[in-house]
Parts: structure tokens; C-alpha cells; sequence
């Protein structure tokens, strides 16, 4: 049975399947974030991470935007703040969130909404989703990640014009470059976020854990010392596996071979 639980502005909805999803959910405002919110938002990822009922979480926003970014009538309140504590900032619990995170994307994704969008693990956005970095219109200095992590996945060039134009990245050239993993119809983004999620459900949610992990923390690493990386994991995991351990993979192999193959994503 569902169990929905309003905070504040922030909706969080634990499903009995695994699933929970995250809802910014100020239509009128398209989604636009206050320091309130922004509180509430982190304590949500980071309750996520605690709760063994959740194995994946699915991030979105209700209306016509996913996030229009922070809300400015009340700008001074969001960076004159605690902007260090990382207990109240979302993007760093969402981080921290050791379990797969899925946006579905509709509407806008403005500068926060974008770096709360490029927090997520996989992305899904509708066709007429639009990502904009607007931190050079308005004089605002980012600090959720954008002008380091955007050139890391779409190339130096192009994000230097993303970030200095604050001209929208339209959903295909975002699946184009890489960034998106799959651009649907309009209304379709959290159907599709929700036909992964199921996917990753079906495997071994430990080794999902260490996947991500592995995978997040070689990123911040050059590619000899994330090898080593992923080779020291590996050896530190299998010599810890008891015979027990072993037996119940072969179990779970045997069980997985017996099934038809689910269809491609």
C-alpha cells in the first residue's frame, strides 16, 4: 500500500515495491525552490538512504517543471544562509545517497533545477524539457556543481556556451551529447523512469550499492587509478564472501538463466 507524507513542499511517496519517489511539488511557482524546501529536499534524500524499504528512488516535479530553480523573491534568505551545512543542502545528500537516484525530467530544469538534474544518476526527460543556466543573467555564482560537472559529461566547449549564453539545452541535443539517457513524449518521462527502476530492482541490490559506488567515485579519479580502484574493491569484496556467500550467487544465477530475457531498455 502506498504511504504518501507530505514535508512542507516536498512530497515523498514510499511504494511497497522498492520504489519511492520525490516529488518539488509548487506548480504555481513552477517548482521553484525556497530555503524551506531546499531543508526539506536534503532531509528526504537523506532519510532515502537509512530506509531499507527503498531500493531506488525516482525524482520529479509536479506541473508543467521539474525546477525553475530558487526562488528569487526570497533570494537573500537561500544564499545568505547555511549554504555550507551539508545536512540542509539536497545536492549533497543526494550525493551521498548510496542508492540509484532516476530523474524524470518535465518542463524546465533552471539553473538549481538543472544542478538538482545533474545530481541524478539517470536521467529521463520529455521531448520538450528544456535545461537553462542562468547563473550569468542574474549574477548568481553556482555552487550546486554546475560549472564542474556539466563539462565533464557534454564537453568543455559546449558547456562554456550553456553556462555563458543561459540559452536552453533542448531534451535531444541533451540525449545527443549524453547527458540525458533517454528523451520521451510528453507525459511519458516518469512511466519510463518507473520501467527502470523496476530493472534495477530485478538484480542484487548489494552489488547495485557497490556499482554506483565504484562508478561515482572512479569519475573523480583518472582512468589508471580508477582501474585500481575498481581492482581493490574487487579483491576486498570476493575474499570476504564466505562459501555460504558463494552459493547463494550460484542460486541466484541459476534462478536469473531459467528466466526469459526482459526486453532492452
Amino acid at each position: 500500500m502506498d504511504q504518501t507524507v507530505p514535508e512542507n513542499l516536498i512530497m515523498v511517496n514510499k511504494e511497497s515495491g522498492g520504489i519511492a519517489v520525490i516529488t518539488i511539488n509548487r506548480p504555481k511557482s513552477l517548482n521553484s525552490l525556497t530555503r524551506a524546501m531546499m531543508v526539506d529536499l536534503a532531509k528526504a534524500f537523506k532519510d532515502m538512504d537509512s530506509d531499507e524499504s527503498v531500493q531506488v528512488v525516482i525524482f520529479t516535479g509536479s506541473g508543467r517543471s521539474f525546477c525553475s530553480g530558487v526562488d528569487l523573491t526570497a533570494a537573500e534568505s537561500v544564499f545568505k544562509g547555511d549554504v555550507k551545512d551539508p545536512e540542509t543542502d539536497p545536492v549533497v545528500q543526494m550525493e551521498r545517497l548510496r542508492k540509484p537516484i532516476i530523474g524524470a525530467i518535465n518542463g524546465f530544469a533552471i539553473t538549481a533545477g538543472f544542478e538538482l538534474a545533474l545530481a541524478c544518476d539517470i536521467l529521463v526527460a520529455s521531448r520538450g524539457a528544456k535545461f537553462m543556466d542562468t547563473h550569468a543573467r542574474f549574477g548568481i555564482f553556482p555552487s550546486w556543481g554546475l560549472s564542474q560537472k556539466l563539462s565533464r559529461i557534454i564537453g568543455a566547449n559546449k558547456a562554456r556556451e550553456v553556462s555563458l549564453t543561459s540559452l536552453p539545452l533542448t531534451a535531444d541535443v541533451a540525449g545527443k551529447l549524453g547527458f540525458v539517457n533517454h528523451v520521451v513524449e510528453e507525459g511519458e518521462a516518469f512511466k519510463k523512469a518507473r520501467e527502470i527502476a523496476e530493472a534495477i530492482i530485478k538484480n542484487e541490490q548489494g552489488m547495485v550499492l557497490r556499482i554506483k559506488s565504484v562508478i561515482n567515485d572512479g569519475l573523480k579519479l583518472d582512468l589508471g587509478h580508477a582501474l585500481a580502484l575498481e581492482k581493490e574493491r574487487a579483491h576486498a569484496y570476493y575474499s570476504g564472501m564466505t562459501k555460504e556467500q558463494f552459493k547463494k550467487m550460484q542460486e541466484f544465477i541459476a534462478g536469473r538463466g531459467s528466466k526469459k530475457p526482459s526486453s532492452k531498455l
